[in-house]
């Protein structure tokens, strides 16, 4: 199998979460399958996750936390975030990442625009995301009609050129018995041995 750069990121802002044991279950089979990996905890970085009304012309100079992430993310080609879904989105944390680390000049580029969009410039990478929630997978694809992928695949990675987006998805995580928690750990194992 052939060597992956792969940045992995527990997207929980908690100290302790099944997305931490996902992130760090995930990068150590991935490691042991000889795969070059960089990991991120969130509530371990310092940011401020507000834009604040800056602007693109005059944006907050990232903090050293973001900066070494997109770094990590520029240097890879694979990358793997672990997260919930709470109120069918992101924590604001992890979209507060996403909204002050992926810019213009270092994501996308807005002066060079196909169909009126702005051209992608983290391209030739693929993504996987791990999403834990209680929300049974059936009524997440038939009433909310998978928002939240949506949004994640469409509106974040793949207008910065990282696709395709690729979902592990476990629902009824806060009451998962003990059982069920090790058949996932065994199946986010396997998932980071492939680089997948």
């Amino acid at each position: 199998m052939t060597q992956k750069r792969i940045i992995v990121l527990n997207g929980h802002p908690g100290p302790t979460s099944l997305s931490r044991q996902f992130s760090e279950k995930y990068a150590a089979a991935a490691r042991d399958a000889g795969n070059d990996v960089r990991l991120h905890h969130l509530p371990e970085m310092s940011f401020d996750i507000d834009y604040g009304f800056a602007g693109y012309e005059n944006a907050k100079p990232l903090e050293p936390d973001l900066e070494t992430f997109l770094a990590d993310l520029e240097w890879a080609e694979h990358f793997v975030v672990a997260t919930p879904m709470w109120w069918g989105g992101l924590p604001a944390k992890l979209k507060g990442l996403f909204d002050r680390s992926f810019l213009p000049g270092r994501a996308f580029n807005t002066r060079v625009k196909k169909l009126g969009m702005p051209a992608p410039m983290l391209t030739g990478k693929t993504a996987r995301i791990i999403l834990t929630s209680d929300t049974p997978r059936w009524f997440e694809r038939l009433i909310y009609r998978n928002a939240i992928m949506h949004q994640t695949s469409k509106q974040i990675m793949g207008f910065a050129g990282i696709k395709p987006t690729r979902y592990t998805y476990f629902s009824g995580a806060s009451e998962a018995s003990d059982a069920k928690v090790k058949g996932w750990f065994t199946k986010v194992e396997a998932i980071g041995k492939r680089a997948g």
